[in-house]
Parts: structure tokens; sequence; C-alpha cells
């Protein structure tokens, strides 16, 4: 059986979805198993048109600091976020979104992405891929 990893997206900024999907990709690459668990605000960047759209966590000063991170990370090469997912998705990796935050949030499924999304599903979907993982992350 391949080594795994489980991954919490709960925040929605920028550089904590880079994060995450920066850490699900190169677990893929190294052969391991991924699931990345979209919960809260996370969630709001699987949205049509929101993968982009998160604040930077620090330093935002009202989307100056995001703009000067991206420029800086364009200029060394980082790739967009959504060629990030893209790879995470081709690479195997599994998008889960969590049924009970589009609940609370008011969020339908028409309003995600779901070429993305593997599995509309709650807690006991998560805990099922953590236990069966030799890493998780809360990010």
């Amino acid at each position: 059986m391949a080594e795994k990893v489980t991954i919490i997206a709960h925040s929605g900024d920028m550089d904590k979805v880079y994060s995450a999907l920066i850490i699900g990709n190169g677990a893929l690459a190294m052969g391991m198993e991924a699931s990345l668990f979209f919960t809260f605000w996370g969630l709001q960047r699987l949205k049509k048109g929101g993968l982009e759209k998160g604040p930077l966590s620090k330093m935002n000063m009202l989307g100056l600091g995001k703009w000067m991170v991206k420029r800086k990370m364009k200029r060394v090469g980082v790739v967009s976020m959504e060629r990030l997912i893209q790879d995470f998705k081709e690479l195997g990796g599994k998008i889960l979104a969590c049924d009970m935050t589009m609940e609370i949030m008011g969020i339908k499924k028409e309003d995600l992405r779901e070429d993305l999304i593997a599995d509309y599903c709650a807690v006991g979907t998560y805990l099922s891929e953590a236990r069966e993982s030799k890493i998780t992350l809360f990010i």
C-alpha cells in the first residue's frame, strides 16, 4: 500500500492554499497518495472564479502585499494556483469538499468547480482518509 498524506485546507488565504497544493503535489510526485479536504474558508477557493481570490495571510495591505508576492513568485517561476490544482488532479490527487460547510455557508454544488472535486463529503470521510495517512496537516 502506498504512503498517504491528507491535508485539511481550512484557510482560504492565498499563501496557505498554495502551501496545501505544493505539499500535495510534492507527495504525489514522491509516489504517495494525497487528499485535500476543503472546508470553511478553504472551500471558498473551490468556487468558480474563486481560486485566486483569497487574501495574503499576513501583510495583505489592502491587496498590495498580495500583488507584491504574486509579482515576486512570477519572477522566480512559481506556477499559478490553477496549474498546481490541475497538476494535483492529473497526478491522481483527491479533492474533497465538505458538504456541511456548503450547507452552513450557503454554497451549492453548481457554485463550485465540479471538475476538481472528487467527492462531497463530511468529517467521516476525512477521518477515514486521515486514519490511513502517514502524514496529516491542517492548513
